[in-house]
């Protein structure tokens, strides 16, 4: 196969700076490095004209995220969430080891704790909640015993 490796995932922000420390703070990723893109051939591999963005690399437990900071032509407000149905990627999903430490991580960086979605299954011994980060994109987080590498279900 020619493909060797998942590289990152792009993610769109409206605050790098604030970006940055909500997935570095709240979510432990380790910033890697940085990029700054700009001129024609960035222009065609984007379709974005006139175009320049920095880019962040983060890293935590072997994935990459790439922040992607649109100075020029700017960003698109993506309005509401949306929903977990809709075509494409849908939400960011964290194990961890105590859910209102991490809530609590999550509201004091600019996010947003989805109360609505709070569930906790008594059987399995489970805790789960969605939250926002400080533009919008869902993130699950799943407070479960175990090994932590272990799948959901």
């Amino acid at each position: 196969m020619a493909v060797e490796r998942l590289s990152h995932i792009g993610l769109c922000v409206s605050d790098l700076g604030r970006s940055v420390r909500f997935y570095r703070d709240a979510l432990g990723f380790a910033e890697r490095s940085r990029l700054d893109v700009a001129g024609a051939d960035a222009e065609q591999l984007v379709g974005l004209s006139p175009l320049k963005l920095e880019a962040v690399y983060l890293e935590r437990d072997g994935t990459r995220v790439e922040l992607l900071h649109y100075e020029s032509p700017g960003h698109v407000d993506a309005g509401a969430p949306s929903p977990l149905n809709r075509l494409g990627l849908t939400h960011l999903s964290f194990r961890v080891s105590d859910l209102a430490k991490a809530e609590e991580a999550i509201s004091k960086l600019g996010g947003v704790v989805l109360e609505h979605s709070r569930i906790e299954n008594e059987r399995y011994r489970t805790k789960a909640v969605f939250a926002l980060d400080p533009d919008g994109q869902r993130i699950e987080l799943l407070e479960a015993p175990g090994d932590p590498d272990a799948l959901p279900g």
